[in-house]
């Protein structure tokens, strides 16, 4: 008699069971309280930081546009690990010095050597000299011996891949070591401009995720599943009420609001003094037409305003932040993608790794320094920059006749009296 095989369960379309959902919101619960606790800890560490002083703030921005570079190029040299081909990893890192070299170099380089204090000041100021003066001219051999390293290490059978690969290098170089050198200028220019920036783009994307798991429906751009309209428009308006708040906060601490003239080694407990930009100032704007006689129909008369420019200012950062700042993210994701990686690497617990939470501060940091370089700064020179030309450019002799001058012109405005004016001549 034949026998009946016995059947197999169909567990094909079987529910979760109890255990498995409970695990399931364990991990999910567990994974938030890393990351929230890690934000936290960022955040703090980044206040620390900024009030340790300007230099600390500026060796942090080199530091991170290090790691990004370190992480968007890991993932695109597999191959060149796998075959094994020579100087590919170390030409990467020779551009990478030598782009920073070229970008920050002479004012670190001027900065260093005037907080020296050393019996050889002069031997060693005149060594560092010529690395200043010079600097164009030696950023540009680095690169040429670059260039020339670079065909000479091509191999056969791999010369596709090694120009896709100085390719994706200048680009990377572009996006993060360019971008990082305007951000330092943030941070010259002013702590606020390094802060308010970083800080708004950090509300976004809190506000975008809250905002999306709420109220998102519709799905914003292929290259990210997960954003949302309704999280994008959200995150734009919460983005816009912060941004109220946070220049109202940071603009009322002259330590942020003062740029750095000849003072790297400043902190917040040391301090910081200027005449603060006007923007800093409450300033009366008369209203529109318009809104007069909108107002007028409610019976409010009212023709003029005051407020802080920052105000404005902060709204227009906060915009940017919002609608394009996050394409910058939507770039990281497609490169992951491309790459087939979930994340850049595990450096931060439950983020990821540093381009995951920096894809987005790169472009804002540019967008700010050209803003403020374009609408906002009234002062294209200061203190810092003039007196390193001098120093730099000018002979002992010169510098002498130029004092004198200077000492000349302030006794005839009237800022210094006649016998502080002999002294200051016989002294010199």
């Amino acid at each position: 008699m034949e026998k009946t095989p016995a059947k197999v369960p169909d567990t094909s379309s079987k529910k979760d069971t109890p255990n498995s959902v409970v695990n399931e919101k364990e991990k999910k619960k567990q994974a938030f309280l890393v990351r929230a606790f890690w934000t936290l800890v960022m955040i703090a560490g980044m206040f620390f930081i900024i009030g340790a002083g300007h230099i600390w703030t500026i060796l942090l921005v080199v530091l991170l546009q290090i790691l990004v570079f370190k992480e968007c190029i890991t993932i695109t040299t597999e191959k060149a690990r796998i075959e094994n081909l020579p100087f590919t990893a170390s030409l990467n890192w020779y551009f990478l010095i030598t782009s920073i070299y070229f970008l920050d170099g002479e004012s670190l380089i001027y900065h260093s050597i005037n907080k020296l204090q050393t019996e050889d000041y002069e031997r060693v100021f005149e060594f560092f000299k010529f690395f200043i003066v010079n600097h164009r001219f030696i950023s540009y051999c680095l690169y040429v011996l670059g260039f020339v390293f670079f065909v000479a290490s091509l191999t056969k059978g791999y010369y596709k891949f090694q120009f896709a690969q100085l390719c994706i290098t200048t680009m990377t170089l572009l996006l993060v070591v360019v971008q990082a050198h305007c951000i330092v200028n943030n941070i010259l220019n002013g702590l606020i401009w390094f802060l308010l920036p970083v800080g708004l783009v950090i509300v976004n994307d809190i506000f975008a995720y809250l905002c999306g798991i709420t109220f998102g429906r519709t799905q914003l751009i292929e290259i990210s599943p997960k954003k949302t309209v309704e999280g994008f428009v959200g995150a734009w308006i919460c983005t816009g009420a912060f941004s109220m708040i946070l220049s109202y906060v940071f603009s009322k601490y002259t330590y942020l609001i003062c740029p750095v003239e000849d003072n790297l080694s400043a902190n917040w407990f040391t301090g910081m003094t200027c005449d603060p930009n006007p923007i800093f100032i409450p300033q009366i704007f008369k209203l529109p037409e318009v809104l007069v006689d909108l107002a007028a129909r409610v019976d409010y008369q009212v023709d003029f305003v005051s407020f802080k420019p920052i105000y404005f200012h902060s709204m227009v950062l906060a915009t940017f932040a919002s609608l394009i700042a996050p394409f910058g993210g939507f770039f990281a994701s497609g490169l992951k993608r491309a790459f087939k990686v979930k994340d850049f690497g595990d450096t931060i617990p439950g983020h990821g790794g540093i381009t995951d939470r920096m894809d987005c501060q790169f472009l804002m940091g540019s967008f700010s320094y050209l803003y403020y370089e374009t609408f906002i700064s009234n002062n294209k020179v200061n203190i810092g920059t003039i007196l390193q030309s001098i120093v730099i450019n000018l002979s002992e002799d010169q510098i002498v006749i130029l004092v004198q001058s200077l000492h000349k012109y302030l006794y005839k405005i009237g800022v210094i009296n006649e016998d502080t004016y002999k002294q200051l001549v016989n002294l010199i």
